[in-house]
Order: C-alpha cells, then sequence, then structure tokens
C-alpha cells in the first residue's frame, strides 16, 4: 500500500504551503537540467557508476536498497521477488546517480539558486519514473487488482478521468465534501466588524469572563484562507487565544482576481493599519499586539515600519510565526526569484492579472512529488482507494489566488533581499529601514520547516531594533502553526537572548514538551495591558457587526 495520512499529525506534516512562491518554468527547467549534465567529468564518472551498478543488479549481487522510511517500496514483493527486487535496484541506482550530478553542480560553485532549480526538476522527473506510479510495476497494486476481481482497476480510471478533467491532472489530495467553512472549519464564534474591498476583519467572542484591554490583531499571509488558525476545536489557534483572555481580531483576506491585478504591497500594508484603526476604536485600548504569520509577517513589517517612521506607537508588541525577512540564506521559496522570473511575473500582471491558486498549489506540490502527488496517485488512481478526508489537507485545497502586482514584489523581496536593504522598498510612501521597528518582537521558527528555515526566521530577532525572543518548534511550516498544546508529540525550545549565531543558541537552549502557542501567549498577556470585563457585544456604533464569523471573503462571496 502507498503512504496516506492516517492521522491528523501526518496529514498536517504533508502541507507546507502559506507562502508565495515563483512559478518555474520549462524554460528555466531545462536550462538548469542541462546545466547539471553539461559537467563532462562528473557525467563520466556517474555513468561508470551506473554501469558498474547496472552489471551487479542483473547479477543479483547489488546491495542497494530503498530506505526503510521509503514506503513506495514497503510491500514485502520489493525484497523477496527477484524481478521486482532489480527493478526497484535499477531505479535506486538512476536515481544516486542523478542526484550525484546535481551535488557536483553545487560542489563545482553554481549559484544554490540553478541548483535547487535543477534539483526540482530532476526530483520531479525520478520521482515521475518510479516503477510504483505504474500498475504493474507495482505489486501492492497489482494484488489489490487480483483480490477485488478488477473493480480497483476501473474505481482507479474513475478517479483518474475525474482528476485529468478537474483537478488539472494531479491526483486529489482530499475530499473537499467532508467539510464546510462554517459549520466544521473557521466556527470560532465572532463577528465581521469591518469590510472593504480588500478584507473583512472579524472580532472573536471572549470565553472568559474578564479579558486583557490591548487587543491582538492577526495578520494572516495573503495567499491561503485564515482558518487553518482556526480549523476546529481543539485545534484552534484563536479558540486557544481567547481562552486564555486576549481579544482576538483576525484580518480575512479577500480572494483576487484579475480585476485586483494591481493590488500591492500597499493595499495590503495600509490594512493592516486599518485593522488597528478598527480594533482600538472597537476596544477603546490606545494600542494593540499584531502578530504576523508566513507571508503576512512580511506585510506586518512594512505596515510596522510606516508606522515607526511616521511616529505612530499604537503597536505595542509583534509576533513572528515561520517569516522570513532576510533571504540571503538558502531557502526553497528563493529558488525561483532570479531576475528572469521577477520580469515574467511582470509581464503575467499585464497579461493575467493574477497567479492562480492552481499554479502556486502545483509548486508546492511538485517540491515533495513523493508525498504531495505520486502518493496519491498510487492510492487513487492504481488501488481505486476515494480521497481522504482531513480537515488541514481541505483547508490545502483551498486555495486563493495572488494579485500579479504583490507576487511580483514578493519575489523582488525573496531575489534581491530587498527588505533588509535599508531603502530599497517604499510601501505607503515610506521607504523600508527594518532597524527602526523598535517595539517587542516574538519570533518563532520551526526546526523541519523547508519553505522558511528556523535559523532564517531567528534572523529577524537581529534584524529588527527592539529586544526580541526566540522560540524554537519541532515541526514543518503549517505542522507547526497547527500545534496544540495537547498534542503528545509536540515540543519546543526556549533559551536567552538571542544573540548573531543561531545554533549557538539551539545549544544552550531548554526544550520543553507542549506547543510554542504557550509561551507566545505568556509573553503576550505579559504585554497585554489590565483585566477588564470581557465585551457583551461585538463590535460599536461606528463599526457595527456586519455577519457572524467567518464572513464573506473566505467563502467567495461578495456581499453590498
Amino acid at each position: 500500500m502507498p503512504w496516506v495520512p492516517q492521522s491528523e499529525s501526518e496529514a498536517l506534516a504533508s502541507v507546507e504551503s502559506a507562502e508565495p512562491v515563483g512559478v518555474p518554468t520549462s524554460r528555466g527547467m531545462a536550462r538548469a537540467v542541462l546545466s547539471t549534465l553539461a559537467q563532462p567529468g562528473p557525467l563520466a564518472r556517474e555513468a561508470a557508476r551506473l554501469g558498474r551498478d547496472s552489471v551487479r543488479i542483473v547479477r543479483g549481487t547489488d546491495e542497494i536498497a530503498p530506505s526503510p522510511r521509503d514506503k513506495r517500496f514497503a510491500d514485502p514483493a520489493w525484497s523477496t521477488h527477484p524481478g521486482y527486487r532489480r527493478l526497484a535496484q535499477s531505479y535506486l541506482a538512476v536515481t544516486r546517480s542523478l542526484d550525484g550530478l546535481v551535488d557536483a553542480y553545487e560542489a563545482g560553485g553554481a549559484d544554490w539558486r540553478e541548483v535547487e532549480q535543477a534539483r526540482f526538476a530532476l526530483n520531479a522527473l525520478t520521482s515521475a519514473l518510479a516503477p510504483t506510479n505504474t500498475l504493474l510495476g507495482n505489486p501492492a497494486a497489482v494484488k489489490r487488482a487480483f483480490d477485488t476481481g478488477g473493480r480497483s482497476v476501473l474505481r482507479g480510471l474513475g478517479h483518474m478521468l475525474h482528476d485529468l478533467r478537474h483537478n488539472g491532472g494531479l491526483p486529489t489530495q482530499t475530499d473537499r465534501s467532508a467539510f464546510t467553512v462554517g459549520k466544521d472549519l473557521g466556527i470560532s464564534p465572532g463577528a465581521v466588524v469591518h469590510r472593504d474591498e480588500v478584507i473583512e476583519l472579524i472580532q472573536y467572542t471572549p470565553t472568559t469572563p474578564r479579558v486583557r484591554q490591548r487587543p491582538v490583531v492577526i495578520v494572516p499571509p495573503p495567499i491561503g484562507r485564515f482558518y487553518f488558525l482556526d480549523l476546529r476545536p481543539g485545534r484552534s489557534l484563536v479558540e486557544y487565544a481567547v481562552s486564555r483572555g486576549l481579544q482576538v481580531f483576525m484580518i480575512s483576506w479577500r480572494n483576487p482576481t484579475r480585476e485586483q491585478a494591481d493590488w500591492s504591497l500597499d493595499t495590503y500594508a495600509q490594512r493592516v493599519v486599518d485593522s488597528i484603526d478598527v480594533a482600538t476604536e472597537i476596544t477603546g485600548s490606545p494600542d494593540v499586539t499584531v502578530l504576523g504569520l508566513c507571508a503576512g509577517g512580511q506585510v506586518m513589517t512594512t505596515a510596522l515600519n510606516h508606522l515607526a517612521a511616521t511616529g505612530d506607537d499604537r503597536v505595542a508588541a509583534a509576533g513572528y510565526a515561520v517569516t522570513l525577512l532576510d533571504f540571503s540564506r538558502r531557502a526553497p521559496l528563493g529558488a525561483f526569484s532570479g531576475p528572469r522570473l521577477i520580469e515574467l511575473a511582470r509581464r503575467n500582471s499585464r497579461r493575467r492579472g493574477v497567479i492562480s491558486a492552481r499554479e502556486m498549489g502545483s509548486v508546492f506540490s511538485w517540491m515533495r512529488p513523493d508525498d504531495l502527488i505520486f502518493n496519491y496517485l498510487v492510492n487513487q488512481w492504481l488501488m481505486g482507494e476515494d480521497p481522504p478526508a482531513f480537515d488541514i489537507l481541505a483547508w490545502n485545497a483551498d486555495g486563493t489566488n495572488l494579485p500579479a502586482r504583490l507576487h511580483e514584489q514578493f519575489l523582488e523581496i525573496f531575489g534581491t533581499n530587498a527588505l533588509i536593504r535599508p531603502g530599497a522598498m517604499r510601501v505607503l510612501g515610506t521607504p523600508v529601514h527594518l532597524s527602526r521597528i523598535t517595539v517587542p518582537t516574538f519570533v518563532t521558527g520551526a526546526l523541519t520547516d523547508h519553505l522558511t528555515p528556523w535559523d532564517g526566521c531567528y534572523r529577524t530577532t537581529q534584524l529588527l531594533s527592539g529586544p526580541s525572543t526566540f522560540v524554537l518548534s519541532y515541526s514543518g511550516h503549517i505542522q507547526s502553526l497547527v500545534n496544540p498544546p495537547d498534542n503528545p508529540k509536540a515540543h519546543y525550545w526556549t533559551g536567552g537572548e538571542p544573540g548573531p549565531d543561531p545554533e549557538a543558541w539551539r545549544a544552550s537552549a531548554e526544550r520543553h514538551s507542549g506547543s510554542w502557542w504557550e509561551p507566545w501567549a505568556e509573553w503576550m498577556l505579559e504585554r497585554s495591558g489590565e483585566e477588564v470585563p470581557a465585551p457583551t457585544a461585538r463590535g460599536s456604533v461606528a463599526h457595527p457587526p456586519l455577519e457572524p464569523a467567518p464572513g464573506s471573503y473566505v467563502l467567495d462571496r461578495r456581499p453590498r
């Protein structure tokens, strides 16, 4: 059997999204692959090794074996049947040689972005060529066909035809019909208290008799729906925050269409400022705290910079969760942000208006093709199984578009490291100088996060001028965010004042069981003012409730 998520934690581990990425071009991928292959010495060396391996495989004397963690080859036939064993060994030998060529390309001094593009393309190719992706090349699928009298083949053919017609030719990851936003997902009580053409602002209902006066405004990423922070009871950061006595306001971004092609960082940063205006007016607090997640943290940073430059001190403290501001370190987000791709984004802004959710979702899937594409291909197309039903996978499939102008600016940030170069960008008419942001910050990274590596997230503690606290979570990108404290596997590290060296900080850090939500809430409570009686109604005279949470924009409704 292929690997499919059997638990919520496994489903979470298979999701890495909520970040804008460059959409690689076929020409760029081909150029990277050709550069990798155009290495006479390494190519001859790997060809000779592959030849020797092939002779030993035919003789049955080669010791190449799949990793015990490679669930594609978990069926006993791969080790006991001589034909299947040789098939697996041949595939693994080719894969090893191609990996060796990429390693040699990197060792030869190639730019890391070119290396990552080559690795991306060749990893997709080798994953697609795995024998397990074919019916006859997958002993588990063959057995299933015999056991079901061929019914699994017919069901799989139906799934394949459906996906070719309705899912861009990729296998469906989850049964989205199992969940409804507002009924199963995103159900924390609250109300939309502000709406404009870009955002809805949700104020959540307190669950404690007293709350802290200073509210927290949460800035989710502009790609993806906000409700991954409010999945279901017991798996909701919103639910946890209000249970600790915090007054919570959440930005819900509208899903743009080509008519909104020119929405930019100015557009999004202004809505952060507007949300602060609304939250202070409703609560009567002179200031707020903020929490930015993923790319939402980058948007939030440009707003904080503008507030600092204009002498606006209405933000008392800021949190960052798995957010990169400095792209000098190697990260997959920067792999497809070279000058050619930025120019392509500019052309797209004139031609199509948006980068579609399907395009960006495909890039995320091809970053981990074994887990996010071919695992589901085997399960649905070859084994004839129905797609699994998991809340986080349903959220991941509920993608949003990104305005082409904003996408272009994100690529500029990734490609030229514009955020950390003083004055390289202007947002809301203000040159961005990160050093002028002096508010206290709480920064998190995730140990196995491949999109925003934890040591890159750690850099934020050195880029801003205020006192900073760093907490390291144990898991991957989205898994670190949907991270309730009662997860028995969850843990995190805390340490002293962050210095320049992230590894030195980690070496002296202390491990704790639980979730980073807990130290974040404690840190936030210390900076959220005095306790006051919980408000009995949402909104105010100036900002009356418009409709219950989760609102309309998350459902792609356009109320008048």
